[in-house]
């Protein structure tokens, strides 16, 4: 066979399995052959990997496009972005409400324009996380599974608080929805339930949970005011820990209830972590996965106000001290931890400087996705390859329903790698992220292990640090199996 790649002379990392001296013969986007040698006559094309570790590319799964950009804009930027992490596939959470575009409605009328402002933009793959907002969107979860491809929802916890309006024929302007409570997940829980079972021959249909207490928030804000407390420790004091733990378990009992599959997103502390295996062995025949973020595993509130990062690092969860950080990756050598992933968010530094309450969270961290977890995580403590490829490729393409097209190497799947010099060393800044964002929480942090060259589907996007493909990506309706 002649193939139109090869991937020749490097270490192939097999997710579940380990390290394997191989190569790789690609045809048609597809990975055709894995052999202990081909011949670099059968293609016109050699990737010479010697040296270096040959990865699946990175799926995403926790990215928000357009949430403070226009949406075509920062779906190019921050896809190229991606790229230099090793990401292959991007899934980003979209919801009708403030930001993002600004409006509500039904999805069969808003989803089309989602899909045409995506549309030629991508460098990446990408898929969406829907959040289903209003009563009457409800009764879309089962068009947005079987017809348009979302596989996974989501509810974001805290936004309960923002619901209060004088007027409930108007609901509020942020959410723009009438009754976003505990009664409307229980809802959104049963149809997500319903579309769960109907499909489970397929793969996993879930929802995501953003967990934080509204009520506790409100009273921990209240202290942090009252103590004089400023920058990210008021902003952790007023998001505690403690609120998070509350949520876990409260999302639990629903999904319990109501046989939902569940992911809880970016779990920040000891406390949400803890929460979350307790949950899970409460509930011990139910489905419930475990995520954290690089961030949450790398950055410490204390030493990013010594830094004068301040507000730079402001998102939600509030990023905690090393105390909990060290207990996220106890959670990662443990198996506890499901993914981890970016939690992108692309937000400039101008919209950082209305204080510690009014400034907007999150920030990006897409580019360095494999960085950070190759170097804090395998060559500081010990992690292996094979389960840093587990964490940002195979779990999230297994839990999101892009497997096995996505998230493995292995005949048929898509060829899409990172390649990685695991011996390069050198200090993240805002300007090698190749992204809109003009700052980074991270700046200045050395890190050993970086991407080299990034694969999509056969195509050489990413090179030495530039980008060196097309905007090809396209967009994979889920679950795979359903839509094939």
């Amino acid at each position: 066979m002649k193939f139109d790649s090869i991937i020749k002379n490097g270490t192939v990392v097999f997710p579940f399995h380990g390290e394997v001296k191989c190569e790789i013969g690609i045809k048609a986007g597809k990975i055709a052959a894995i052999c202990d040698e081909i011949d670099a006559n059968r293609a016109e094309n050699v990737f010479d990997a010697k040296g270096k570790y040959v990865f699946p590319a990175a799926v995403d799964s926790h990215f928000h496009v357009g949430i403070y950009r226009p949406h075509s804009e920062d779906a190019q930027s921050e896809s190229m972005s991606a790229l230099v992490g090793g990401v292959g596939t991007v899934i980003s959470y979209w919801r009708t409400g403030h930001h993002y575009l600004n409006k509500t409605g039904p999805y069969k009328e808003i989803l089309p324009e989602v899909m045409q402002l995506s549309d030629g933009n991508f460098y990446t793959d990408y898929c969406y996380h829907i959040a289903v907002m209003t009563a009457d969107q409800l009764d879309e979860v089962e068009w947005l599974v079987e017809n348009a491809g979302v596989g996974s929802f989501k509810f974001y916890m805290f936004y309960k608080a923002l619901t209060l309006s004088a007027d409930s024929t108007k609901g509020s302007a942020y959410t723009m929805a009438e009754n976003y409570d505990l009664g409307h997940l229980f809802e959104l829980m049963t149809r997500v339930s319903e579309m769960a079972e109907k499909h489970k021959d397929k793969a996993r249909i879930s929802l995501s949970l953003h967990c934080e207490n509204p009520e506790l928030i409100r009273v921990f804000i209240e202290r942090a005011n009252k103590q004089g407390l400023t920058g990210l420790k008021a902003y952790s004091e007023g998001r505690p820990p403690l609120s998070e733990k509350l949520s876990v378990h409260e999302a639990a009992i629903l999904a319990d209830a109501t046989g939902c599959p569940i992911n809880l997103l970016h779990l920040s502390s000891r406390d949400a972590l803890q929460a979350g295996i307790d949950v899970r062995r409460t509930y011990p025949n139910h489905d419930i996965k475990l995520e954290t973020t690089l961030h949450h595993l790398a950055l410490d509130h204390e030493e990013l106000d010594r830094n004068g990062i301040g507000l730079k690092g402001k998102v939600n969860p509030p990023i905690r001290t090393k105390e909990h950080s060290e207990f996220l990756w106890e959670g990662i050598k443990r198996g506890h931890v499901d993914t981890v992933v970016s939690d992108h968010a692309c937000c400039g530094e101008e919209h950082k400087q209305q204080g510690v309450w009014g400034s907007l969270p999150g920030f990006g961290g897409t580019s360095i996705l494999y960085p950070v977890l190759l170097s804090e995580g395998c060559h500081k403590r010990g992690v292996s390859l094979a389960r840093v490829a587990e964490l940002v490729s195979a779990n999230p393409a297994r839990n999101f329903g892009l497997f096995p097209r996505k998230g493995c190497i292995s005949i048929g799947a898509d060829a899409d790698f990172a390649i990685v010099d695991m011996n390069l060393e050198k200090p993240i800044t805002a300007s090698e992220a190749l992204s809109a964002q003009d700052h980074t929480p991270f700046e200045g942090f050395m890190t050993k292990g970086w991407v080299t060259q990034t694969i999509i589907r056969g195509n050489l996007q990413f090179d030495n640090g530039k980008v060196v493909g097309e905007k090809q990506g396209t967009f994979i309706k889920r679950p795979i199996a359903l839509h094939s």
